[in-house]
């Protein structure tokens, strides 16, 4: 041997070489945890986040028919912004209703998912203020009988509007029946040629959800109601802890008010949609405020024990009778609201937010 130290051989050059890769990925994943850039978590082409869940609310226009300046101010009281916000729209074909995409849509959409709920009825008032409504019917909607004047012309405002939307025809389609609006049988049909009508023109933009209602003394209508795998993506339930808004003795905390919905809908629809709480809220107790306040904070434990729900969408208004306050505009519940909507689990990157 010479008295000159050798330098590395190839196997410790080449351990080293790994270790290096080895930091540099490591660091780069540190990175993009930090940064909110980790693809793993990117949403697919359904809007499913993997990681967690989008934080959504319904929140209705003001008495300008604004719907920015009222979202913009419910943001600024929950200290984020929403992910997804969820709008209703009837069949009247008229511009504060009928027409999918306004503009006030399209400028939330920019950083925002939009939803839109789209009802076979035409609204007696502005904005559905006084919760009344005339059916179309959803054998004529099936018979094509609205396709160019309704249906075509709406499809392909959506079909302008380019980036992704989730759409649910009819929601709540299991309280529709008695409203009129037709039978099981009926509303599939309508549902499936709708879906077609939208296919047919190559509105590709559309996240399919099919919504009900979650309440189990309708089971056996939900059941009849599902379209098929085929043509739905996401199925979404309506539940809520009304209380004394009707007339129920028993307070439900949040697990208590969704997990029997879940469990149903997964048992006897489909096990692996994604599933969405299209609208949930909370009555409030006027005896014990806290209690409104703790059934939010409580979201945060109980999502990942629900893991097929991947969107939270608050609905925010009040509804008819006493006790049925179920925003969560000041008090209490805006405090939990708040708290909950600041966990990780619902900081989810938004496709196309900045």
């Amino acid at each position: 041997m010479s008295g000159r130290s050798a330098g590395p051989g190839p196997w410790a050059r080449l351990v080293v070489a790994l270790a290096a890769v080895g930091a540099l990925v490591a660091g780069a994943a540190v990175w993009s945890t930090l940064t909110g850039e980790d693809d793993r978590c990117a949403a697919d082409e359904l809007l499913v986040a993997p990681c967690g869940a989008w934080w959504g609310a319904y929140i209705p226009y003001d008495e300008d028919s604004s719907l920015t300046r009222p979202v913009y101010a419910f943001e600024k009281k929950i200290g984020r912004r929403l992910d997804l916000v969820y709008t209703y729209h009837d069949m009247s074909g008229s511009k504060a209703d009928g027409e999918l995409l306004t503009p006030d849509e399209r400028e939330l959409g920019r950083d925002r998912l939009l939803m839109l709920a789209w009802e076979s009825t035409v609204w007696t008032e502005k904005h559905h203020a006084g919760w009344t409504e005339r059916q179309l019917g959803w054998k004529n909607i099936a018979s094509g009988r609205y396709d160019a004047s309704v249906i075509d012309p709406q499809a392909l405002r959506v079909k302008e509007y380019g980036k992704r939307v989730f759409f649910a025809f009819d929601q709540e389609a299991d309280f529709r029946i008695e409203e009129g609006a037709g039978t099981p049988e009926e509303y599939v049909a309508a549902y499936r040629h709708v879906r077609e009508r939208f296919d047919e023109l190559g509105v590709t933009n559309v996240v399919w959800v099919w919504t009900v209602s979650g309440y189990l003394g309708n089971a056996g209508l939900m059941k009849a109601l599902y379209p098929g795998d085929a043509y739905v993506d996401w199925i979404g339930m309506d539940q809520y802890n009304y209380y004394l808004c009707h007339k129920s003795p028993d307070w439900l905390d949040f697990d208590r008010s969704q997990r029997p919905g879940y469990d149903w809908l997964r048992k006897n629809i489909s096990d692996d949609k994604p599933i969405m709480l299209s609208e949930f809220s909370t009555a409030p107790d006027p005896k014990d405020p806290r209690r409104q306040r703790d059934w939010y904070t409580a979201i945060p434990g109980v999502a990942p024990t629900l893991p097929r729900v991947r969107a939270y969408v608050h609905w925010n208004r009040a509804v008819p009778g006493p006790g049925c306050d179920l925003t969560v505009d000041a008090g209490p519940g805006l405090d939990g609201y708040r708290i909950a909507g600041r966990d990780p689990y619902f900081r989810q990157d938004v496709p196309g937010r900045g």
